[in-house]
């Protein structure tokens, strides 16, 4: 059961992040997922696929050239914790202001609870502090 969770938020990184194939998002995760650590407008966990796709396609539409990789990856049980370090370039104005074509790159770590192959909950500790610092927004 491990490597098979290791394999799918492998797979998860490459599909959804890196080759931005929004459609492979279905596929990995539950209708009722919630993602602890993301938030939505109101500031609170995103819960549900349409909300989490809202998230994805206004991230990757600020930065289209977004690349994730996975440094670490621990599987027991029906958890895995990733250890991620992105890097991407904001040419998008998704994020509610123009564009800053500024180069970010930033570490972050991500768990997740999978059950009957696919992704139910996550927590997300990225480094947004950073992203933000290096986008000039603070």
């Amino acid at each position: 059961m491990s490597q098979d969770n290791k394999a799918l938020m492998e797979r998860w990184f490459e599909e959804v992040w890196n080759k931005r194939r929004a459609e492979a998002i279905r596929e990995m995760v539950t209708e009722d997922l919630v993602v602890h650590g993301l938030s939505d407008a109101q500031g609170e966990a995103i819960k549900g696929v349409k909300e989490f796709d809202r998230f994805h396609s206004q991230f990757v539409n600020a930065f289209p050239n977004i690349q994730v990789k996975v440094e670490d990856l621990i599987a027991e049980g029906d958890k895995v914790a990733a250890r991620c370090t992105v890097s991407a370039k904001h040419t998008g104005d998704a994020l509610g202001f123009a564009p800053t074509h500024a180069d970010v790159d930033f570490t972050g770590i991500a768990i997740v609870r999978i059950k009957d192959g696919k992704i139910v909950e996550a927590w997300n500790n990225f480094d947004f502090m950073k992203m933000n610092r290096q986008l000039g927004v603070i």
